[in-house]
């Protein structure tokens, strides 16, 4: 399980009111007091949520609280949905190559820019990109369609073509899923 950071930015007394009770957290808490060391803080961290009064730019993992009083336990209690929102969300992103799939929202994203997949193109594209040898139909038909013994032949043929058609269109890459004499391949 990663460890879960919580960073309390330019806040003393709410870095020592968390610490003092850190035992009892699911997280480890770090004082940030300027913007230079909290770049440097993030850097090492993949879980990490940010406290602070107002909004720090750059940067979304964040809860802000602006000047309002709170309840401590109310508080420690918004800090561990936000730290479960947060490993969701890392969970649900696979890095492939120079592309990013959330399995969240069912896209493939490159630079910013975002492509809808179906369940099966995203199932399609893991499922190739956990092999290192090209995958043959009757792999995919098997192991993405559960083999069903009325699966035609070219419907595996079809999805992969209207795949590699749908990011070519998008993204200008014809080379993502290749086509080899024994299967099909991410590249």
């Amino acid at each position: 399980m990663n460890i879960q950071n919580l960073i309390i930015y330019n806040s003393t007394s709410l870095y020592e009111i968390l610490e003092e009770i850190s035992f009892n957290l699911n997280f480890k808490v770090y004082l940030v007091k300027d913007e230079n060391s909290l770049k440097d803080t993030i850097k090492e961290f993949k879980n990490y949520l940010i406290i602070s009064n107002k909004k720090i730019s750059n940067n979304y993992n964040q809860l802000i609280l602006g000047n309002t009083t709170f309840n401590i336990f109310k508080l420690v209690e918004k800090i561990n949905i936000e730290m479960l929102k947060i490993q969701s969300n890392n969970q649900s992103e696979i890095k492939i190559n120079k592309y990013i799939i959330n399995l969240n929202s069912r896209e493939i994203l490159l630079n910013k820019i975002g492509l809808k997949l179906t369940e099966k193109e995203i199932n399609i594209i893991i499922f190739l990109s956990k092999s290192i040898k090209p995958v043959t139909i009757d792999e995919l038909e098997k192991n993405v369609w559960s083999y069903q013994s009325d699966i035609e032949t070219h419907t595996v043929e079809t999805h992969i073509y209207r795949l590699r058609k749908k990011i070519f269109n998008t993204f200008s890459d014809d080379k993502f899923i290749i086509s080899k004499s024994n299967g099909y391949q991410i590249n």
